[in-house]
């Protein structure tokens, strides 16, 4: 059998192609070559097959680098952050091996290293010290994340701040909104979520994030931030955050695990595709100045789609129980951790994140260096 590239034929000159012409054989643009291979007996070529060599490109270190089509990079990276209130509390979550709660001094110093290698902000979530029905203290400026955020400030290091709008790890229920009998009261809950944001805007954040999942959030928001003057304070919008199984570890990070029922009422249902690009949309429409997906991993469909279809920056957010699986396969020797957690951020890059929120941002920056050494 004789395999040879496809390729448009050339004229024949000298040489071995003004040879094979006059052998009567066509000579082929120099892509690929003709490879002979015997039958079963040894003997003579059995066909010719058409193939390309596509693994020059492939065949050392640096030309992978040079052509690789999806880049990571730790300024594309936002690390959250739980924040509960004191000095010098640090309390690590089981369920996220490497994670801590930190009081805001600490806070500070775990920033300050991320910013030495490049990583390109931090998302902040609040646990006070009393919770209520009506999530109050998520608007008080005296509450744990902005007391981050006015420390962050104060240290001026080149991160982007953005902090969670929602009120599950302010309430006594640990539910997303205002809850009236079993249900949650929508338009109730907007006026605190707006109340949080000018909050956390008037301590410092960049950008404000509501992840509640209320209808209309992301307008009452803005409305609040332009009534309040902070008109430059951009919207990071949960705009498509599926009830996922994922967020369990989280809810044990954040105190936040509903006391009954569940949140499938305003977050989205998994198996919808066509509504989480509606609700991209409808964020859009109200100002949200970047969409996110959530989770990452079970999203890269609807993160692809949303490529294609908005021109605003977009955001995946790699979340607990995908860090979780990560590590508790590592730990086992399943995996391998730093191959494993790039081969997923390139993936959710490649669908087309611009921004990835990942718990994993301070290791990152130097698996990158050593993959750039290989």
């Amino acid at each position: 059998m004789t395999f040879t590239s496809r390729s448009a034929p050339v004229e024949a000159g000298r040489g071995s192609a003004g040879a094979a012409a006059s052998a009567g054989v066509r000579a082929q643009a120099p892509v690929g070559a003709a490879v002979g291979l015997p039958d079963a007996r040894g003997s003579s070529p059995l066909a010719t097959v058409a193939f390309e060599r596509t693994r020059r490109l492939r065949a050392t270190a640096s030309r992978r680098r040079l052509v690789r089509e999806t880049r990571l990079s730790p300024a594309q990276l936002v690390m959250p952050l739980f924040v509960v209130p004191g000095h010098g509390r640090r309390e690590p979550i089981g369920s996220m091996p490497g994670q801590a709660r930190l009081s805001p001094d600490l806070v500070v110093e775990l920033a300050t290293r991320l910013a030495g290698l490049g990583v390109g902000g931090l998302m902040l979530f609040g646990i006070p010290g009393e919770k209520d029905p009506f999530g109050e203290g998520a608007a008080d400026p005296e509450g744990p994340v902005p007391e981050a955020l006015r420390r962050l400030r104060a240290a001026d290091l080149p991160l982007a701040l953005a902090a969670d709008v929602c009120l599950c790890e302010y309430t006594t229920h640990g539910h997303c909104g205002i809850v009236s009998g079993d249900r949650i009261d929508n338009d109730a809950t907007l006026p605190r979520l707006a109340g949080a944001a000018v909050a956390y805007a008037q301590a410092g954040a960049d950008i404000v994030a509501p992840s509640a999942m209320m209808d209309g959030q992301v307008a009452a928001i803005r409305a609040g931030l332009d009534a309040a003057g902070a008109t430059e304070i951009a919207i990071l919008a949960y705009a498509c955050k599926h009830a996922s199984a994922l967020y369990g570890p989280f809810r044990e990070a954040a105190d936040s695990t509903p006391s009954f029922g569940d949140r499938r009422s305003h977050q989205m249902d998994a198996a919808n595709g066509r509504e989480a690009l509606r609700e991209m949309a409808l964020d859009a429409a109200e100002g949200a100045d970047m969409l996110m997906v959530k989770p990452a991993i079970t999203s890269l469909d609807v993160l692809a789609r949303a490529r294609e279809r908005f021109d605003l920056p977009l955001a995946a957010y790699q979340v607990s129980g995908e860090l979780a699986m990560l590590e508790a396969a590592a730990e086992r020797g399943w995996i391998d951790r730093r191959r494993a957690a790039l081969e997923l951020l390139t993936a959710i890059a490649r669908a087309g994140a611009d921004v990835i929120l990942t718990y994993l941002a301070g290791d990152v920056p130097a698996w990158l260096s050593e993959e750039d050494a290989r």
